[in-house]
């Protein structure tokens, strides 16, 4: 067997975002669909458990949907239990001292193969997005593309973190600085972004010589275990990580908990990570460090829409962010503040404009919008409409939806006060509350109002009003004059304040050293 070329910084293009497939083109749609009908073959298979290199079945079992057609089964999926949380950890440290001495030019080569294996599969993994987490065919490209930047980009951060890195040097002593393995990180993976999201919080862990053990969302098992399939066709080994699925508060608390987990690595629901970081703060018998958390917990997010812009731009940037993946992500665009003197036409503009969106399956390409991931967030997002509709006034919305799947027409609810909840509490759906400001500086104190941080968007040409926002919106991620979603890994580091998590920068240049720690070397010499 050949011995694989040595992977360094100098042999590597620099790194550039995957380019979308245009489903315009007509051979592109063509192969979609091809895609779509392969992976269908493949709906209702049954996965395994892998914990210590090992496939593992359970009597208990549970099933994913297809939210476009509930009736649909994706995968069947065992129903791990505290015993299988405890031995994948177990088994994770046992392998730790393996894995962290694998060299780091070998982890970042796996991690290249991994990328170049979900690209040459790439509608094929944009089909499991659409039948399992119902994006739509772009939102599922988009998806798709972001796990592959995300190995390509931690690949190379990777390499300039390996090595030794001088210090200052002191008469006498030579001084450097070592970046080192954590140990066992546990990831817990939202549903909204099932690859990308999954695939940044594993190929980080992997790629700096931790273990892995990934419980990801109940609802988008199948996703995992593709993922899964191809790390092991790249080359990790089998023990470097584990993959447990069931239920969270079964599974998940005790992978948290267990005094060999070093390091966690969560995204979802505010109360979840505040949980998260609650029972990691809790030292177990046994436990001889103080566990990382990092978190990213949602947002509130606003566009602020001076009256010293574009309407036309503005309100397809608001349309985009509120309603894209039906409003299923932590950037999506909440809460729309305008500025008086715009209200009224700018509500117009937005509103003819989501009259003509178009709501239904997601495996149709004509859809604007699909469905919302299960019942329990149909049921969630119609009980806000109704409390929207007594704190503001039902703009559009609310309409007959189609029927078979979880899906709901996007809503918009103006002259929304900012203590209303609709105002202040995550919704996660098609559902935006539109604000009137006095001027920019009372639009910049609504937008802050509130106990998230994570995303916002300024439609503006006045540059004085540029300055004013990048000081006082205080937001991890700030855009002007686009949509506050689609952060490229690179580009717009992603990470929020306050409530909205760590400010953990994933796909930027800080982020691989929260999976390491530094250690600083002084040698005496003569």
């Amino acid at each position: 067997m050949s011995t694989p070329p040595t992977i360094d910084l100098y042999s590597l293009a620099p790194f550039h975002n995957e380019p979308y497939a245009d489903f315009s083109e007509p051979s592109i749609r063509r192969s979609m669909q091809e895609a779509l009908r392969r992976v269908r073959t493949e709906l209702g298979r049954e996965y395994d458990l892998l914990i210590a290199g090992r496939r593992l079945r359970k009597s208990e079992k549970f099933v994913s949907l297809n939210p476009s057609r509930y009736a649909e089964q994706v995968g069947i999926h065992q129903m791990a239990d505290q015993d299988d949380a405890a031995g994948a950890v177990e088994d994770a440290w046992a392998f730790f001292p393996e894995w962290s001495r694998t060299p780091a030019e070998e982890r970042a080569r796996l991690l290249l193969r991994a990328a170049e294996l979900i690209r040459r599969r790439k509608l094929e993994f944009d089909a499991w997005l659409i039948l399992e987490a119902g994006k739509t065919w772009p939102e599922a490209e988009a998806d798709v593309s972001e796990a592959i930047d995300f190995c390509e980009y931690y690949a190379r951060q990777m390499l300039r973190l390996a090595g030794s890195h001088p210090m200052l040097p002191l008469p006498g002593e030579k001084n450097e600085l070592i970046y080192i393995p954590l140990g066992v990180g546990v990831v817990i993976a939202p549903w909204n972004f099932p690859l990308a999201i999954l695939t940044g919080m594993t190929a980080a862990t992997l790629v700096a010589g931790n273990t892995a053990v990934v419980k990801p969302s109940s609802d988008t098992p199948t996703i995992a275990a593709k993922l899964a399939e191809v790390l092991l066709e790249a080359g990790f080994p089998p023990r470097s990580f584990a993959l447990i699925t069931g239920s969270g508060s079964r599974v998940g608390d005790a992978l948290v908990a267990h005094p060999k987990t070093r390091f966690i690595c969560f995204t979802g629901s505010r109360d979840v990570g505040l949980h998260i970081n609650e029972l990691a703060a809790r030292p177990q018998p046994g436990q001889i460090w103080i566990k990382r958390v990092i978190a990213e917990m949602g947002g509130k997010d606003a566009i602020i829409v001076d009256h010293e812009t574009d309407l036309e731009l503005a309100a397809n940037g608001v349309l985009v962010s509120a309603y894209g993946y039906q409003g299923q992500k932590c950037s999506a665009c909440s809460r729309a503040i305008v500025d008086q003197k715009v209200y009224d036409e700018f509500i117009e503009r937005l509103k003819s404009k989501v009259e003509l969106l178009r709501v239904g399956d997601a495996e149709d390409p004509d859809n604007f919008m699909g469905p919302v991931i299960n019942e329990r967030a149909l049921h969630a997002i119609q009980e806000y409409i109704e409390i929207g509709k007594k704190e503001g006034r039902l703009v559009t919305g609310c309409g007959p939806a189609p029927s078979g799947g979880y899906f709901l027409k996007p809503v918009i609810l103006a002259d929304v006060a900012p203590e209303a909840r609709i105002f202040q509490e995550e919704i996660f759906g098609p559902v935006l509350a539109v604000t009137p400001a006095r001027d920019f500086e009372h639009a910049l104190e609504l937008a802050n109002y509130s106990e998230y941080g994570l995303t916002g968007a300024v439609f503006t040409r006045n540059p004085d009003k540029i300055r004013l926002a990048r000081d006082r919106f205080f937001v991890g991620n700030l855009y002007f004059n686009r949509k506050c979603t689609g952060a490229m890994v690179g580009a717009h580091p992603f990470g929020g304040f306050n409530m909205s998590g760590t400010d953990s920068k994933a796909g930027g240049p800080d982020y691989l050293q929260l999976f390491l720690q530094a250690k600083s070397i002084c040698l005496k010499e003569g």
